[in-house]
């Protein structure tokens, strides 16, 4: 989600073309649609592919985020336009002016669409439940509410509380490493003009 939803920033942000607010736009109202409305679509784009029981299955669908497009626009927005200028007159091509130029001064705001994307993916639990259905490739929260809802932890309070102590643990650890950045990230490339 990293790479595309900075590929596609990049492009609305800095990059002229006929139809660029229009796009914009409309990604912007995908951001409006509920993903139960596209939950029948796409789990039968991957039945027609093939991808049901496969990890390809949970990661394909979530390659690309409106709000993540939306996040590196706003960020890339606010970078000079003179430096990208400077960096297409020493012929840098525009993917090579992203990775070399844009990125290492986008930390911030990738640190936080990684933050914010392993939490949604993380605690992801519908989707997984439906194109996954053999238990080696599912996901943890998958299988603690299989494990709760399946009707194995009725009794076992203790088991229940350490799964739930183990769900919440790696999202703590990785917000509590990356905090500055997520803090620094929100507040420099919010949503301004």
């Amino acid at each position: 989600m990293v790479v595309f939803g900075s590929v596609v920033g990049y492009a609305l942000a800095k990059l002229r073309f006929v139809g660029r607010e229009l796009l914009y736009y409309t990604i912007l109202f995908t951001m409006m649609i509920p993903f139960q409305i596209t939950l029948i679509p796409q789990y039968i784009l991957m039945v027609k592919l093939g991808l049901t029981d496969t990890y390809l299955s949970m990661i394909l669908p979530t390659m690309m985020s409106a709000f993540s497009i939306t996040l590196f626009r706003q960020f890339f927005r606010s970078i000079p336009q003179a430096l990208i200028d400077a960096a297409r007159m020493d012929g840098c091509s525009e993917l090579r002016i992203l990775f070399r130029l844009i990125w290492p001064l986008s930390r911030p705001v990738i640190i936080t669409v990684g933050i914010l994307t392993f939490m949604t993916s993380w605690n992801d639990v519908l989707w997984p439940l439906i194109v996954v259905r053999d238990r080696s490739l599912m996901t943890m929260p998958q299988l603690v509410t299989i494990f709760v809802l399946g009707g194995e932890a009725d009794t076992q309070l203790g088991s229940l509380m350490a799964a739930a102590t183990m769900l919440a643990v790696p999202i703590v650890v990785a917000y509590a490493f990356f905090q500055r950045y997520f803090i620094e990230s929100m507040a420099t490339s919010g949503l301004k003009g």
